[in-house]
Order: structure tokens, then sequence, then C-alpha cells
């Protein structure tokens, strides 16, 4: 699973990025987030056609970390669903629609996993992230819910949340953990946020795992292990010195 990953680059970085033609939230702007858990904010790229318009157009959005599907009846159950599995997106009902229509990608620089060490109930955090130092479009699905408890023109009326998709990890990467968020290559990015792309076969065969060395990994401290520690010292790695190299 992807349960925290980190997000620093600023809003200006990211519309640049992801060459995004609107700002879908102008007065929203979040912080450098170097410990990004479910249920907190964060942004979101996706593709939509505004009302009267011929084609999509390419947004940077901010979005709650937990799909919740529009037929939810709370949306405490957001929480459940931080991640989607790959192999079941077209068969799921919480996440068949989305998959559909409402793909998007979640910028990030890199992710936390956390492996089991031997002979230890403790378990040794890893930030894994591009080798290349760029960006890490990670591929989600995004929902609009409805609150039928607030008035219509109450801002707070539509939650729009997302989730991480996730794939097998690729073999180096699996000896950390055995899943991992999927990639979408720069080279996808148009058609894996196209909502005229319906078929959901298609959309899958866009689903392509990172291939081996596009990730790399390094052991950091176990300060990640909180939610309420933040700031890039986080994605430091540990020094060599008793660590074996993984990589």
């Amino acid at each position: 699973m992807c349960g925290r990953y980190a997000s620093a680059r600023d809003k200006h970085q990211l519309l640049e990025e992801f060459q995004v033609e609107q700002d879908a939230d102008p007065e929203k702007e979040l912080g450098a987030d170097y410990n990004v858990a479910p249920t907190k904010n964060v942004y979101a790229v996706l593709s939509r056609v505004p009302k009267d318009a011929e084609r999509a157009v390419r947004q940077l959005r901010v979005v709650k970390w937990g799909l919740v599907p529009a037929w939810a009846k709370d949306p405490s159950v957001g929480s459940r669903m931080i991640n989607a599995r790959a192999e079941t997106l077209a068969e799921k009902p919480s996440y068949r629609k989305a998959f559909a229509k409402r793909r998007c990608l979640l910028p990030a620089d890199g992710y936390y996993e956390w492996m089991p060490v031997e002979g230890d109930k403790k378990k040794q955090p890893y930030f894994i992230h591009p080798s290349d130092g760029g960006v890490l479009a990670m591929a989600g699905l995004y929902e609009f819910w409805k609150d039928p408890n607030r008035a219509d023109d109450d801002p707070l009326k539509w939650l729009v949340t997302c989730t991480v998709i996730t794939t097998d990890a690729e073999d180096e990467l699996g000896r950390i953990h055995d899943r991992m968020p999927m990639m979408i290559e720069r080279e996808r990015w148009g058609e894996w946020l196209d909502p005229k792309v319906t078929d959901t076969e298609q959309a899958q065969r866009l689903l392509v795992p990172a291939q081996p060395g596009r990730l790399t990994a390094h052991p950091v401290g176990t300060d990640v292990n909180n939610v309420r520690n933040n700031g890039p010292g986080l994605v430091e790695p540990l020094p060599e010195e008793g660590e074996s190299a993984l990589f």
C-alpha cells in the first residue's frame, strides 16, 4: 500500500511541471509536506470539460486523500479508501466509475514504505523516489461527494477526494514492500487524464509498472512514523554506518 508520501514542490512548480491550464483553487496553496498522510489535503492534476466548452482543460486542484464514492452515506469511509488496487479497478463498485471517467495524477517527490527488520518487532522506514530527482506522478482517481446536509450555496457542499492506485512492486522495491504506487510516465499523462477515454480496457493499458531502476530507495529515520513530524529531514538518508546498502 501507499500510506505516506512527500510532496514539497510549490504550486507554481506544479503548474509548470504538469503544463496546467487552470488553477482550480487559486485561493488555496498547500505548504511543503514531507509527511503526507491519509485525510490530508493534497494536490491533484486532472482534466475536466468546462460547461459549454468543447475540450477538456487540465487543472490543478486541492483534494482530500481518501476517496469517498458519490453514493456513500458518510464521508468517513474515505479513510479506508486511500489506495485502489490496479488489478481490480474496473470491478470494484467504489472505483469503477471513477476509473472510467475521473482519473488524476498525484504529484509526489517520493513515498515511504516500512520493511520488517529480522529479529526486531520494529520496521525500518525507507524513502522511495525517482532516481533522477524528478517528480513522481502517481496514478490516482478522484470523486465528488455531495453533502446532503448542506445548502446548495454552501462552499462546503461538495467534497473532492482521491485515492492512489497501487500495483505489485518491482523486484528490488519488493524487498521493502510488495506493493507500490502506480506511476504514469510523462508521455502517457495526456491520455490518462483525458475524460473522453471511458473505455476501461484502454485505461488499463496505460497502467504500466515502473521499469527497474526508475526508482531508488534509502533508509530514513523513524521520525516519519509520527504524522505530526514534518520537514525535509524526514527524507534524509540515515548514515551508512550500520546500514547495509539495499540497492
